[in-house]
């Protein structure tokens, strides 16, 4: 007879409970030495229960909640309700990771801590891998679950630097490559070298002993050599844990793909779609063509056609490509190298939209008026063949009558018509009133060895601003559409700038004589206003910076917020999917919607639209702060063999502790100390964005032309010291800015250099919208 009686037993929670109670020297047991004898005597658990009782400690051990030593249990150590903690690894969602950075591992194994992403709120932190954090716990039982409160100084027990040996060859010294709060050199003693070689990329743990005043140092590991092509990016990647090694499983899989034929696809390959791209430029992802619109109901309009590399077909939901392509959010673009965000038999072969060759891609076709608004729009599946592969210069160089390569035909086919309804877009574009900041971008040439050559400014060509146009036009249609479905989606979203910034701004501008509207709906027109007033100014390039860092950052999310700077009620990044997941997601999504075939967007909450939303929004926060700190560090590394010479500069930025100067020539960033501004006290005024003397009233303020002597370059570090060199303007209320007297006969009035960070060769504008 089967024996259904349910078993006598304590809750989980007065096990916990009873064991904590005797461990802290209240209860009956000796020394709290407690087992599962003494559980079940405390309960009056009898023998034929005994068996539930041991099945119940040996879950409560594999959750962590118990520790075992022999035959004696201990409750788990409890973490506080705030902590603070270590991000240490992703799981295999790509969920961060953290370790209590405190903690007495007598009392049980290291717990680890699930940290949940944020909730997309205002100046919520966003932690990332490497990251000491302040944690507030969600859950208090195993497993844990906490969310970030507050991202802390790193700790600074490890760091990154470059070994450089002694010349007896025992030993030797560390130069550390970040740029603040570290010391200027460590000791590496011979036995805690690890082999390193001088000049070689090193990682080490910080030790407390040390001599001749100096901290010891223990190499961890070698990442490579200093001397070799593409270290300096190497730093980046290592100090932004960027993802840059393809697992086995992911490139299998990427090798195993073979190209698409054309069953389930329309044949558009003789339309003569081409890609207009930076000249450099690798992955080739979107294609356009144009033509009049021949309806008499339409006069003077156009249809253009934007095909992007069709992505998902390749690269499915929940493969090991997928996985990862989720875990890097972006393609990261350095100077001196790509890290892919897909493997590059995808991005740079099958999914490559090559001249004469057959590629799939996802097809928007799009119908405009004669003012450039869109009246209709649809989206296809295709088969492709581009056309021709041209560069924005070749492009504009032919429609410009400078032929050079591109055939008569080509030019006149299938050029002017792009040109010309891009022409008609331009209306539209005036007619919404996007956010027109005028800052030029610099791009950064290398020589063969990876340092180097020279900074220059490219012009802003039609032709980028062609593409722009007609990238913004299709991201618009996908968003639409997928809304008109009923289809969850990641939007690009760009909220309008907050309040205290704003409030900064308008202090700021008051102090030039400019007012800025209050108290009403703000549009991207009231800065085009502002900019107006001093286009063709000595401030015009100084407006322009200090109301770009008035702005939001543009973030992704599932819930429509708008973008602001473009003006546009609805927005999402379709035209990429080589290079970041949010097209990719937004793809699947169309696939879905339209039903397009099965390798569409699978089920997904909104829950989970704002996981990964949040996870690309961070990876492209880290992929910014790479990209520039490895510029930073190739123009102080092309700027050390300069050291005591002249620039003619700009100030940047302005802080308490002295200024930023950027250089005209290289638009390298250095600083200023205050304390070497000269015999006064210079004090800080927010407002104003300047420095200005006690006594003196000697002002140096934010977009001052000034002429500066570089005084110490850090190459790995990608810092630079200068020394200021003009006199600074007197009066710290004054309304205008006059060029500055220079104390060197070198000086020169210089149209101040842009503010914007350096964008690498193959990345153009649009890929930030």
């Amino acid at each position: 007879m089967t024996n259904n009686r349910t078993p006598f037993l304590p809750s989980r929670e007065d096990i916990l409970a009873f064991i904590a109670r005797e461990r802290e020297g209240y209860g009956k047991f000796e020394h709290g030495k407690i087992g599962k004898r003494e559980i079940a005597k405390a309960f009056g658990i009898k023998g034929e229960d005994r068996p539930f009782l041991k099945a119940m400690l040996k879950e409560l051990e594999a959750e962590g909640a118990l520790q075992r030593r022999g035959t004696r249990l201990r409750k788990s150590a409890v973490l506080p309700p705030v902590f603070v903690a270590d991000i240490v690894s992703l799981d295999t969602h790509g969920d961060l990771v953290a370790r209590p950075a405190e903690w007495n591992e007598a009392e049980g194994a290291v717990p680890s801590i699930h940290v949940l992403p944020p909730r997309q709120r205002r100046g919520e932190a966003v932690a990332g891998l490497g990251d000491r954090v302040l944690l507030r716990l969600e859950s208090g039982e195993v497993p844990y679950t906490a969310r970030t409160l507050k991202i802390l100084p790193k700790a600074q027990n490890r760091m990154l630097g470059v070994f450089r040996a002694n010349k007896d060859g025992h030993g030797g010294r560390l130069i550390p490559v970040e740029k603040k709060g570290q010391p200027r050199e460590l000791i590496i003693s011979e036995a805690n070298r690890n082999e390193a070689q001088d000049g070689d990329l090193v990682s080490v743990e910080l030790l407390r002993e040390g001599r001749l005043g100096l901290t010891g140092a223990r190499v961890r590991e070698r990442l490579g050599s200093m001397a070799s092509e593409k270290a300096l990016s190497q730093i980046a990647i290592y100090t932004h844990n960027i993802r840059d090694i393809f697992a086995a499983s992911v490139l299998r899989e990427a090798e195993a793909a073979k190209p698409v034929s054309l069953r389930g696809r329309e044949d558009w390959r003789d339309l003569a779609l081409v890609t207009i791209d930076p000249a450099d430029a690798k992955d080739h992802d979107d294609a356009v063509f144009a033509e009049t619109d021949s309806n008499p109901d339409n006069a003077g309009g156009y249809i253009i056609t934007v095909a992007i590399a069709d992505v998902a077909v390749y690269v499915t939901p929940g493969s090991a490509m997928d996985q990862e392509a989720l875990l890097r959010g972006n393609s990261v673009y350095f100077p001196d190298r790509v890290v892919p965000m897909l493997p590059e038999r995808i991005s740079n072969d099958l999914c490559s939209l090559r001249a004469g060759e057959n590629r799939p891609a996802l097809a928007v076709r799009m119908v405009i008026d004669a003012q450039g608004r869109k009246l209709s729009h649809s989206f296809h599946r295709i088969l492709m063949r581009s056309a021709a592969k041209l560069s924005y210069q070749q492009a504009q160089a032919a429609v410009d009558g400078q032929g050079g390569d591109v055939s008569d035909a080509l030019r006149t086919q299938v050029l002017l018509p792009l040109y010309g309804a891009y022409g008609v877009l331009v209306k539209a574009r005036r007619a919404r009133g996007p956010l027109d900041l005028d800052l030029p971008e610099r791009k950064l040439l290398l020589n063969e060895d990876g340092t180097l050559n020279r900074v220059l400014t490219p012009p802003r060509l039609d032709s980028h601003r062609l593409i722009e146009e007609f990238m913004i036009l299709a991201n618009v249609a996908a968003a639409e559409t997928l809304e008109l479905k009923k289809q969850n989606l990641i939007y690009r979203v760009h909220e309008e700038p907050a309040l205290e910034k704003l409030r900064a701004l308008s202090d700021f501008l008051a102090s030039l004589n400019i007012k800025l509207a209050k108290g009403q709906v703000l549009r991207p027109a009231h800065f085009n206003s502002i900019l107006e007033q001093v286009r063709g100014t000595q401030n015009e390039t100084l407006v322009n910076e200090v109301v770009l860092r008035s702005q939001a950052q543009a973030v992704y999310s599932p819930h429509n917020q708008g973008h602001f700077g473009l003006n546009l009620a609805r927005y999402a990044h379709f035209t990429s999917p080589i290079r970041r997941y949010a097209d990719l997601i937004v793809h699947r999504a169309l696939i879905r919607a339209l039903g397009m075939g099965e390798d569409g967007l699978p089920d997904m909450s909104l829950a989970q639209m704002r996981d990964v939303a949040e996870k690309i929004s961070s990876a492209e926060r880290r992929a910014m702060l790479a990209e520039r700190d490895t510029s930073d560090r190739l123009i102080a590394s092309f700027l050390a063999e300069r050291i005591g010479a002249e620039f003619a500069g700009r100030i940047s930025g302005v802080t308490k502790a002295g200024l930023f100067v950027k250089l005209a020539e290289t638009g390298a960033d250095g600083f200023v100390p205050a304390s070497t501004l000269g015999n006064d006290f210079f004090r800080y005024e927010e407002a104003l964005h300047a420095l200005i003397g006690n006594r003196s009233g000697e002002t140096y303020r934010l977009g001052d032309n000034v002429q500066v002597k570089l005084a110490e370059a850090a190459p790995f570090a990608g810092a630079l010291r200068f020394e200021m060199l003009s006199d600074g303007s007197t009066g710290g209320n004054r309304m205008a800015l006059g060029t500055r007297k220079s104390k060197s006969p070198l000086h020169r009035d210089n149209k101040p250099a842009s503010h914007k960070r350096l964008l690498p060769a193959n990345k153009s504008r649009r890929n930030r919208k």
